[in-house]
């Protein structure tokens, strides 16, 4: 089997430009006519100050107020690196010095009636004021706009996702409803945000979520703790055992995958698979939750809670100890920016990553390539090559390490 490894033209195009492109979507959608964002008009909606740059944009910080803008870019992530928080610091510096304009030299001035805006609805919907800053993700099929609601004070307190085509629009939805079953789940070992409100706005999908408070202070986090929040979760809506074959799982992960078959990697994928179930389909395996895209960059660890946000992938019925594979997974393509090394690393590390969720000895490696094998038929059916997604040619890491796994099997 030999996995595409040919990028589609939309691959081939500059983060800058998709993101810039991506703006003026954004925009469009949360500032429809009659209002404007070419700055004409006299009733000013909001003023927002590009950061780093229109042709770089990654964040639009309103300016009603110091608080509130230095607020914005100090709540705006959770820098990953040193030298990312003192990018971060600069920021909010310029911003409370009042060196933003001499720094930060575009800004988009949004006119028009506040009633036909965002702003005006999710004030309405909320029933407060605020001001709402708009983060400007990197080319992924599931990129929507994430909006921070802050207080006139300057305080976060609720994060909205808007859902604009039929997959964002579909994933919102899905977080609404994890959100809402986990909130009266009795999770014991983690702590997950809040629904503050549901709904549509000319044809777009709300969601607005409690702010976790991941701004304090950071505790170092153990494997103890990590696994035993990952199994709250696993067993929040009870579990199920049986033969991987004779499973709803697999039924499903068959039927998915069957609607991509069709393009070279989903063949690919699919004549894997065969052989997976040849080897592996009469292992018992136990199937319980999992939240679907459990990585470091949507969890914090305090000295009393587990945060853990970013609730559109929750699952159940799938094969305990995904997220645990999913992990490690991603940590190591953060880390080290080499997908296929840790596609590798990761499956080697499938009996100890395992062994805390009591998968048995015979079944930890299958549950890996099962994992590899559901990420592999999601990215294909949420057509991430296409949307530009820097990982979505699974050609490239994720597919020949699959197969050659499950050949060797």
């Amino acid at each position: 089997m030999s996995p595409v490894k040919t990028a589609p033209a939309e691959l081939t195009a500059g983060d800058a430009a998709l993101r810039t492109q991506y703006l003026t979507e954004v925009l469009r959608l949360l500032y429809p006519a009659p209002c404007r964002t070419d700055g004409a008009g006299d009733n000013t909606v909001v003023e927002y100050l590009v950061v780093p740059n229109a042709h770089r944009p990654r964040l639009l910080v309103p300016t009603p107020s110091r608080p509130v803008a230095a607020a914005a870019v100090r709540r705006y992530a959770e820098p990953q690196s040193r030298l990312a928080r003192l990018k971060r610091d600069a920021v909010v510096a310029a911003v409370r010095s009042r060196a933003d304009r001499l720094v930060f030299r575009d800004r988009i001035r949004v006119t028009g009636p506040v009633s036909a805006s965002i702003d005006g609805y999710l004030s309405d919907a909320l029933r407060r004021d605020l001001s709402v800053s708009v983060h400007i993700g990197p080319a992924r099929a599931n990129r929507k706009p994430v909006l921070q609601l802050l207080t006139p004070d300057g305080e976060t307190f609720g994060f909205g996702k808007i859902g604009t085509g039929p997959l964002t629009q579909r994933l919102v939805r899905a977080e609404t409803t994890a959100l809402q079953a986990l909130g009266t789940s009795g999770l014991t070992k983690l702590t997950v945000p809040r629904v503050l409100h549901a709904g549509q706005w000319r044809g777009l999908q709300v969601l607005v979520q409690s702010a976790l408070p991941v701004w304090l202070p950071r505790a170092p986090l153990t494997p103890r703790r990590l696994a035993a929040a990952m199994l709250d979760i696993a067993g929040c809506c009870g579990y199920t055992t049986g033969p991987l074959a004779q499973s709803a799982y697999w039924h499903e992960l068959r039927g998915r995958l069957a609607a991509v078959t069709e393009r070279a990697e989903g063949a690919a994928l699919s004549a894997a698979v065969d052989l997976l179930a040849a080897h592996s389909g009469e292992i018992a395996l136990r199937y319980g939750a999992w939240h679907g895209d459990w990585a470091p960059w949507n969890m914090a660890n305090l000295a009393d809670a587990l945060l853990v946000w970013d609730w559109e992938r929750f699952a159940t019925g799938v094969p305990t100890g995904f997220d645990a594979i999913h992990h490690e997974l991603q940590k190591r393509i953060q880390t080290s920016g080499d997908a296929r090394g840790a596609v590798e690393a990761t499956v080697r590390r499938a009996d100890e990553l395992l062994t805390p969720f009591g998968v048995a000895p015979v079944a930890r490696e299958t549950t890996a390539l099962l994992y590899l094998v559901d990420l592999a038929v999601r990215y294909l059916t949420d057509r991430q090559a296409e949307a530009g997604a820097r990982l979505g040619v699974l050609g490239t890491w994720l597919l020949p390490v699959l197969i050659r796994r499950v050949e060797e099997l």
